[in-house]
């Protein structure tokens, strides 16, 4: 049956940043069918189920450009410690973790993604089939990258570089054979991208071999770009050239490209990737963590597409888009630009550009998929809603999301999630988030850890 949510607030994010006001949109199956004002819309849908929209906004879907799920495994511990961690295991929290256990805490970044409003995301890993059934599970509309690298491990601490070919058709097997398994799934709401790890962590072979993998199988690649200045470092070191400049010259750079980070980049680097026309991930909440302001209006005057993404240990779009408009107004020194409405383009329209999805996701129109999230606009701190978007963008919450749907299914009904048992993951993520940090610090007694854990959780609770 047909749904009309009327007389509420309809932001479009249309290339005109439409607002409709005492407004209705109808969805039928999975798609927007219809937007305009209430009476009319009723009248051209008299048997729809009808959804009472007053206090309320509805907005698109917001698309996250660069996800780690899993990464929340070390949520409380490694925002404080920069990049390169100075946490110095010669292991990750994550190694010690099952499969089963990986996949809990990549259920628990999806249900963070779920209750912000976050409907589209890519999510990069290293074991992404661990995990990637029950993410696709939940409803979200999900691009996996199974990471491929061909940097041996081992020589990282020492800052020694040596490349593997066989690590290489190991992890583009990988790669492959998880887009082989799920791109195209669920209707097309799973589909799938090539994943190179980052300029440091990829050979000239290993390059070509993703570019061909992506071209072969008609999939967009990722890259994490100019992340840090170690990586920026060992690049010039390793390479003779900065990172972007690496990949130009190994025609890793296009427009079907999305380059997280670009945090430290030369007017050259950003050259190059203005006029291949790629894509930025803008994960501005991760970068403030470190420290970090990306030249986000010279990347865009340069022609890339600016996107936004969440990156490791939250995955509140809202909170980036928000450090994202903070960041670039002192980097510009400039109290008014960019406006509001920018960063939601950000974080939707440009999002799905970035994706290879704007034909159907990144707006509210009619023919497009009936991806969106609807507001409670009565909150204390959004009152009054002469300005929606502003509000929203400067004073609101991820909470305000009451209800989220995505191929026109609920996968949230007032504040109520459908499609992830909530209870049962919280509660076995924070069992063993407790365990597997206190396993990592007894094995390795003499690593400085400056930080007092808590007790195991059945101690905790009894």
């Amino acid at each position: 049956m047909a749904l009309v949510i009327h007389n509420t607030t309809i932001v479009t994010s249309d290339a005109a940043r439409t607002v409709h006001h005492d407004a209705s949109i109808a969805v039928d199956a999975d798609r927007i069918v219809a937007i305009g004002p209430t009476q009319e819309i009723d009248r051209q849908w008299p048997g729809a189920e009808r959804m009472d929209g007053r206090g309320k906004a509805v907005f698109p879907g917001l698309i996250n450009c660069h996800t780690h799920l899993w990464l929340t495994v070390a949520r409380g511990i490694q925002e404080d410690f920069g990049f390169p961690s100075t946490l110095r295991f010669p292991t990750t929290a994550q190694a010690m973790l099952s499969a089963e256990e990986n996949a809990v805490f990549a259920m628990l970044g999806a249900l963070e993604c779920l209750r912000g409003g976050n409907t589209t995301l890519l999510e990069i890993g290293t074991r992404v089939p661990d995990y990637v059934k029950p993410v696709a599970a939940t409803g979200l509309r999900v691009v996996f990258g199974q990471t491929s690298s061909d940097l041996e491990p081992a020589g990282i601490p020492e800052n020694r570089f040596v490349y593997s070919p066989a690590l290489a058709e190991k992890t583009l097997r990988g790669t492959d054979d998880v887009i082989s398994a799920w791109h195209g799934a669920e209707k097309g709401r799973i589909t799938c991208v090539v994943a190179a790890h980052a300029p440091e962590a990829c050979s000239p072979e290993l390059l070509r071999g993703a570019r061909e993998l992506a071209e072969r199988r008609d999939v967009r690649t990722t890259i994490h770009l100019d992340q840090s200045h170690w990586e920026v470092e060992s690049v010039m070191r390793v390479r003779g050239v900065r990172p972007a400049e690496y990949l130009f010259q190994h025609d890793f750079l296009s427009s079907r490209l999305v380059a997280a980070h670009c945090r430290f980049m030369s007017p050259g680097e950003i050259s190059h990737l203005g006029r291949s026309r790629a894509s930025v991930s803008h994960n501005a909440a991760m970068a403030a963590r470190r420290a970090a302001a990306p030249p986000i209006q010279a990347l865009a005057a340069a022609g890339c597409n600016i996107a936004m993404g969440t990156d490791n240990m939250a995955h509140d779009m809202l909170e980036a888009m928000r450090t994202g408009l903070f960041v670039e107004r002192i980097s510009r020194q400039d109290g008014e630009r960019p406006w509001p409405e920018d960063v939601l383009d950000w974080g939707t329209r440009n999002g799905a550009a970035a994706l290879g999805l704007g034909a159907d996701v990144g707006s509210l129109e009619v023919g497009k998929k009936a991806d969106l999230i609807i507001l409670d606009a009565r909150r204390p701190h959004l009152v009054p809603t002469l300005r929606i978007v502003s509000a929203w963008i400067h004073n609101g919450q991820a909470g305000d999301v009451e209800s989220v749907m995505v191929d026109g299914r609920w996968l949230m009904r007032d504040r109520r999630v459908l499609t992830i048992d909530e209870g049962d993951v919280v509660s076995r993520a924070e069992e063993i988030g407790r365990r597997v940090w206190r396993e990592l610090v007894a094995r390795y007694p003499n690593v400085p850890f400056p930080i007092t854990l808590p007790p195991p959780a059945s101690q905790a609770m009894a």
